[in-house]
């Protein structure tokens, strides 16, 4: 018998050096928290800045996003995530389209422990990272699944659909409306306005509101668009 052989082989022995890389994000994520309004606890906070030592970490390796610094992480990632925190209040059940490394699924799953979320995406290497440090993080209200969006087949809708950088609207819209519930409504995060794309969006859809992220320590023009069907 061949043994399966893990992408990630040396991740369960991450536990010493994240713990103590850890510590160094820890003022930077309550601080920039804080300017975003937001409320976390000490242990959310610190959940969050391990994910941010694992993904530096482990991002040496395995190439899980473009952004090497992990204190830049901590505004372009972890913040960036946790500005649209404000907008899934009372969200029972969320998908995160095109998860990449868990964002921004893994840091809304931290400061909402009342909401299901379930993170997708098809790249195997990002979504095996994910699920060890969903497993590390201790964090029960998050599944992870590796599918394709076309391939995907859920066992209900969703309150709520999150994506961040996965497709242009024209595209992504279509593929959305079989995990959608009545009432349920598309978060798409983008760095613009995305006017031309709302312009090439499919018929029966409407932007219910865009709302303007200001991201501390980030630079440029952050929005989210709120998309319901007609």
């Amino acid at each position: 018998m061949v043994a399966e052989i893990s992408l990630l082989p040396e991740l369960p022995n991450y536990r010493e050096p994240v713990l103590f890389m850890s510590a160094l994000f820890v003022n930077d994520i309550a601080s920039g928290s804080r300017r975003l309004g937001l409320e976390l606890s000490a242990s959310q906070v610190e959940q969050l800045a391990g994910f941010v030592a694992l993904l530096g970490k482990w991002n040496k390796a395995y190439n899980l996003t473009a952004i090497r610094d992990p204190r830049e992480m901590v505004p372009l990632h972890i913040l960036d995530s946790l500005s649209i925190l404000p907008l899934i209040g009372g969200v029972k059940t969320l998908l995160d389209v095109g998860t990449g490394a868990g964002l921004p699924g893994i840091p809304l799953a931290i400061a909402q422990p009342a909401c299901h979320f379930t993170l997708l995406d098809s790249n195997v290497k990002k979504t095996r990272f994910v699920q060890q440090a969903v497993l590390e993080l201790g964090l029960p209200n998050v599944e992870v699944v590796h599918s394709r969006i076309e391939e995907y087949n859920s066992a209900g809708g969703f309150d709520t659909v999150t994506a961040r950088a996965f497709a242009p609207l024209a595209r992504m819209l279509p593929q959305l409306e079989p995990f959608m519930t009545d009432g349920a409504s598309l978060l798409a995060m983008k760095s613009q306005r995305a006017d031309e794309e709302l312009e090439q969006a499919p018929q029966g859809w409407c932007l219910q509101n865009t709302y303007t992220l200001k991201v501390p320590g980030v630079e440029g023009v952050r929005c989210a668009l709120r998309l319901v069907k007609e």
